[in-house]
């Protein structure tokens, strides 16, 4: 009989974990700044997620946007972070390393697996930026690592799918392989199909309105035109929607 799929939800605030909760995801992605692709969480996030919700939650630890080789104060602070994650109750930690050349930087990322022990450790798409996917792969599973997050070296996984089914061949038993990014209602069992994959990552958050009835929208506030009156929430029936489809 085959396993269930399971689903985790990439968002990035308290109620979006709550309604993925409701709705019957298995697993969240906690993140800050998706608008950056995904940065830490504050503490306070991490622990009124984990008192208003059972949902298993697996917490982004990334100090900044843009690429993936931190510096030595950098990684310090991504260390004290998976600290500050375990202490609140996260289920899981998801984080990526690499070298200037390109490759899994493997000594730190074995450094932040044993550190979050017994959390297990997700390697996000970082590895989709790497020289070699294959290559990274196995680095990643020589870490500890327990899954690995791509899009099969592609912006979509739609164009990726090739690739992530090839990198689940070759993890076999060693480490979970799951696709992400670009994935929709609409596709998600397609892109299994494809792939063969266990488990899917997928984003299910929707513009919503700010609530202020008094603005000045003149005035940014960050670098985003607009930004400042709008918000991103992952409704319930959306991830309830996703819920029906992986059970058919």
């Amino acid at each position: 009989m085959k396993q269930p799929t399971t689903l985790e939800i990439c968002l990035e605030s308290v109620d979006s974990v709550i309604a993925s909760d409701r709705g019957g995801a298995q697993r969240v992605e906690l993140c800050a700044n998706l608008l950056e692709g995904g940065t830490t969480p504050s503490a306070g996030a991490i622990r009124a997620a984990r008192e208003k919700a059972k949902i298993a939650i697996n917490v982004m630890i990334r100090p900044r946007g843009g690429d993936f080789l931190y510096t030595d104060a950098e990684f310090v602070s991504m260390q004290h972070d998976i600290r500050m994650a375990k202490e609140l109750g996260a289920d899981g930690i998801v984080l990526g390393l690499l070298r200037p050349d390109g490759t899994v930087d493997v000594e730190r990322t074995r450094q932040l697996v044993e550190l979050a022990k017994p959390l297990p450790v997700t390697f996000h798409r970082a590895i989709d930026v790497s020289r070699d996917l294959l290559e990274a792969l196995e680095d990643v599973i020589s870490t500890g690592a327990s899954h690995v997050l791509t899009s099969g070296g592609k912006p979509s996984v739609v164009e990726g799918a090739t690739m992530v089914a090839k990198m689940i061949e070759a993890a076999k038993d060693r480490i979970i392989v799951m696709p992400g990014c670009g994935i929709r209602p609409d596709n998600v069992l397609s892109i299994l199909e494809a792939t063969g994959a266990s488990e899917v990552h997928i984003a299910l958050e929707e513009e919503t309105p700010s609530g202020m009835q008094f603005r000045k929208a003149e005035i940014p506030m960050g670098g985003v035109d607009g930004r400042e009156y709008v918000r991103f929430v992952t409704p319930e029936d959306a991830v309830r929607s996703v819920v029906e489809i992986l059970n058919r």
